[in-house]
């Protein structure tokens, strides 16, 4: 409810900025504002360090976020796209042993996350653009930085008290494939399947007993947007 609170008014100012700058607007801009919906296929290497069993890992769960995406278009055929979205907060859930010494861990929330990971995307556009229903694919880069990294308490009983984490910052290739169709003059909805290498190598600090693991993320998004073309 609060996520279709927070698409609902974002849209609503979208529309006025849209009537507001319309008449001046340079031609080829695009704005769009949707739903992320944000699927992980975590692999993560054992965690490595003093005290550690065999076969402790993590996992993340899917969340869903605000999309929102500026694009240029470059020619008939091909546009540039930004897309982000509202940091979301991602749960870590403990993976592995059911247990960490007495201390239950598989499937428990451990910990949580927030991730600032914009895209840029080189897309081709099929079809005329007076067609209504265009296709594109596209290709180009992403960049993940996580902050607000948080270990509950169930998390630090488990790794033997207050724990400090790190993650390096992400660069990796990102593609998309998907369609807009055409509303009004103006106005289309845009609808997309994309995935990106999203990887990082984690740290945990517990009073300085250090353990390790490297993790890839492997996140495929779903997109539904409605956008303002400025021409």
């Amino acid at each position: 409810m609060k996520t279709t609170t927070t698409i609902a008014l974002l849209g609503a100012a979208l529309g006025l900025l849209a009537s507001s700058m319309s008449a001046s607007a340079q031609d080829n801009n695009v704005v769009r504002i949707g739903l992320f919906a944000v699927f992980y296929h975590t692999a993560a290497d054992d965690v490595q360090g003093p005290f550690v069993p065999p076969g402790v890992s993590a996992d993340v769960g899917n969340v869903q976020t605000v999309y929102l995406a500026y694009l240029r278009r470059l020619n008939r055929h091909l546009s540039l796209e930004l897309a982000g979205g509202v940091p979301p907060k991602t749960d870590t859930i403990g993976k592995g042993p059911a247990t960490l010494g007495a201390v239950p861990w598989n499937g428990v929330k451990v910990g949580t996350v927030r991730w600032l990971s914009p895209s840029v995307l080189l897309e081709y556009n099929f079809f005329d653009e007076s067609s209504r229903f265009r296709p594109y694919v596209g290709a180009g880069v992403n960049f993940t930085h996580f902050y607000d990294r948080q270990i509950n308490a169930a998390g630090q009983a488990a790794l033997g008290g207050p724990t400090q984490i790190s993650l390096r910052n992400s660069i990796g290739p990102a593609g998309t494939i998907g369609f807009v169709y055409r509303v009004a003059n103006h106005w289309h909805v845009d609808a997309s399947i994309s995935a990106a290498q999203i990887e990082s190598d984690l740290q945990a600090n517990t009073e300085g007993v250090v353990r390790k693991s490297h993790v890839n993320f492997n996140p495929q998004t779903i997109v539904a947007a409605v956008g303002y073309s400025f021409w």
